[in-house]
């Protein structure tokens, strides 16, 4: 399969602009005189230079209380002050739930570990209730933070909205983390409560996590109170702790605090490759806004949806996962492997679950392409009407599998963001064609921009990805950083007054976006800058290549340098002349590697990325100690195969 990036694969439906929840915004505009708009560019444009009126709107249309006050009353980055005379409370704007009648189901978790659990809405707001109460007797009270050591099931979610409803700071790590990434977390903001699992199943493997659980209350000592979640083991003795059910035995009415729209309501953190990870400080004014907007006006999502996304509680996808409520649709959560029996896995579980939106990778959807899967080949898959996909860029071939495997009918959206804003700068609508390889538009009220070293937006060239307006889910801080001087060294030493995200972007002529890899990790040639994700596009389309990596070591006299390919294959022989002449015809000869090496497995971050830079700075001379945090890998093992090949 080739197929050549920006090739027209699906128009957007005729009555889109009737059908989708954009085009009645888009009517609602015109109905209360803010503005007609006559085309997604019109109103994107509208939307980062009247920036008042846009998030205005916003607040309006999705009818979150009394519109008094400014808007944006300070403007600046960084710094920016947002409806500072107006309460929002994200967990009371979740459990509205708008649509959905009290016996209507709104959690669907399926899990590797345990039975099916599902929740109607009464019983999710009865769950809240208990959860609440309980943190009550524990002491918890607004500003405290409440950590979960726990996976992708309902309970955490009703500990996140039970925490936010009483004004508690929540956070949380996947039981995939080890110990020390855990203490490397907590230990900056002081969770004074912890609900943790003894374990979990991840397909046939059982997977114990007592001595974690052991090790993290024995570390980080803030925590007061435990309380113990029996997941793989339901015999899991609490000793002198709660257990889940008795922390939620008695009874209560959800209640909300006002909460300013800056207070804080969960932390975040960066991959924490080199150094501690960033612990992000989101806010419950800025999600809510921004949650609402991405999930309704650029996924489509609403009442009588059943939305589902493929992540685990360490990856801000899951975030946005539990806010479908938001806008009136249910969630599906999904605890396990993916792969396991095999890669249709998640393809019967929307068939289970009747999900109508299917949030992935653009890995699993390779994976996919690569193993000739057929979702709908013995499967009802009718109900899936869109399919998502984010966590790196998604290859052409890619597009263009979705849209063959289940039909022109279903709405593909390719979308970029990050943690640190806990949504996307990039992604689509229902009003936009789909272009292999090639991400729609840039999202309402992100003024994203592509900038050249000297701060000059380019049009049709590569460039460093920038936000130059405040966006509302931008950080409210980071945790321990009264003056702010982590946050400005993270994203504005580069371009004063602007957000430099990290990330190489193209924005074309008609807005459509790519981006070619981290900027932190460009491959110099002879001058000439090649991004590493237009590399792994191409050489992951080799059959037998599972994996790769790409670094380039400079020539400090110079020179070309040396442009090392790591590979994962099975078989491994045989692949590195294809993998060659695929690079040199569907790239350019500066892309032909100099060694190509194979290794056992790559390493990754927690949340499933590469890790180009450390691999660089550890083979360009610096301390393993000092280039990668090794509590930040998902398998540690792997950076030493990497280092192994190269000494070889």
């Amino acid at each position: 399969m080739t197929t050549q990036t920006g090739q027209l694969l699906r128009r957007a439906a005729p009555d889109a602009a009737s059908t989708s929840r954009i085009g009645d915004y888009l009517a609602w505009l015109a109905r209360e005189g803010i503005g007609e708009f006559g085309s997604y560019d019109e109103l994107w444009r509208w939307s980062v230079s009247d920036l008042d009126a846009f998030w205005e709107s916003i607040w309006r249309y999705f009818d979150l209380g009394p519109a008094d006050g400014p808007v944006l009353a300070v403007d600046a980055l960084p710094g920016a002050v947002w409806f500072p005379d107006r309460t929002v409370n994200y967990a009371e704007t979740v459990l509205r739930m708008p649509g959905r009648a009290p016996d209507d189901v709104v959690v669907v978790a399926e899990s590797q570990t345990r039975p099916p659990v599902t929740y109607t809405a009464a019983q999710l707001r009865d769950a809240v209730g208990r959860a609440q109460e309980g943190l009550r007797r524990a002491g918890i009270g607004r500003g405290d933070r409440v950590a979960a050591y726990a996976p992708n099931v309902p309970e955490t979610m009703v500990l996140l909205l039970a925490a936010a409803g009483l004004g508690a700071v929540f956070t949380s790590c996947a039981p995939e983390f080890g110990t020390d990434s855990v203490v490397d977390r907590w230990s900056q903001v002081g969770p004074r409560f912890l609900l943790a699992v003894d374990g979990y199943r991840y397909g046939s493997r059982a997977v114990d996590r007592r001595e974690q659980v052991r090790q993290i209350r024995e570390r980080v000592s803030s925590i007061e109170t435990v309380v113990r979640l029996p997941y793989l083991d339901a015999s899991w003795d609490a000793g002198d702790d709660s257990t889940w059910s008795a922390f939620t035995a008695v009874a209560a009415e959800p209640s909300f605090v006002p909460t300013a729209f800056a207070d804080p309501l969960y932390v975040l953190y960066s991959s924490g490759t080199t150094g501690l990870p960033k612990p992000i400080v989101h806010g419950h004014g800025g999600i809510t806004l921004e949650h609402l907007k991405a999930l309704a006006l650029h996924l489509d999502v609403g009442p009588g949806d059943r939305f589902f996304w493929f992540t685990t509680t360490g990856w801000m996808m899951w975030n946005l996962l539990v806010s479908a409520p938001l806008v009136g649709a249910a969630v599906v959560m999904f605890d396990g492997d993916p792969g396991s029996p095999d890669v249709a896995e998640l393809w019967r579980l929307a068939e289970r679950t009747g999900l109508t939106y299917f949030g992935t990778s653009a890995t699993f959807v390779q994976q996919n392409l690569k193993q000739g899967v057929e979702p709908r080949q013995g499967r009802g898959l009718d109900a899936v009407r869109a399919v998502g996909v984010t966590g790196s860029p998604l290859s052409p071939d890619g597009f263009r599998w979705v849209l063959d495997a289940l039909g022109s009918r279903v709405q593909l959206t390719s979308l970029a963001g990050g943690t640190d804003v806990c949504t996307g700068f990039l992604g689509g609508t229902p009003l936009h064609d789909v272009h292999a390889g090639l991400i729609a538009c840039r999202q309402l009220g992100c003024a994203v921009e592509s900038f050249d070293p000297s701060g000059r937006p380019l049009v049709g060239e590569v460039g460093e990805l920038v936000v130059t307006r405040p966006m509302p889910s931008m950080p409210v801080g980071f945790w321990n950083d009264p003056d702010g001087e982590r946050l400005r060294a993270a994203y504005f030493d580069t371009f004063p007054g602007v957000w430099r995200h990290g990330d190489w972007l193209t924005i074309d002529a008609a807005g459509r976006c790519s981006l070619t890899g981290r900027s932190d990790a460009t491959l110099n040639r002879g001058g000439v800058r090649l991004g590493t994700a237009e590399f792994y596009a191409v050489v992951e389309a080799v059959d037998g290549v599972t994996d790769s990596l790409v670094v380039h070591l400079e020539d400090p006299d110079g020179g070309a340098g040396r442009l090392l390919l790591f590979v994962v294959a099975v078989p491994a022989s045989g692949v590195d002349d294809e993998i060659r002449a695929a690079l040199r015809s569907k790239l350019s000869p500066r892309h032909v590697p100099d060694e190509i090496l194979h290794v056992a497995a790559l390493p990754r971050t927690l949340s499933g990325k590469k890790v180009e830079v450390p691999v660089k700075r550890i083979l360009t001379g610096t301390p393993l100690e000092r280039a990668v945090a090794p509590g930040s890998l998902a398998d540690p093992a792997a950076l030493e195969h990497v280092l192994a090949a190269v000494r070889v």
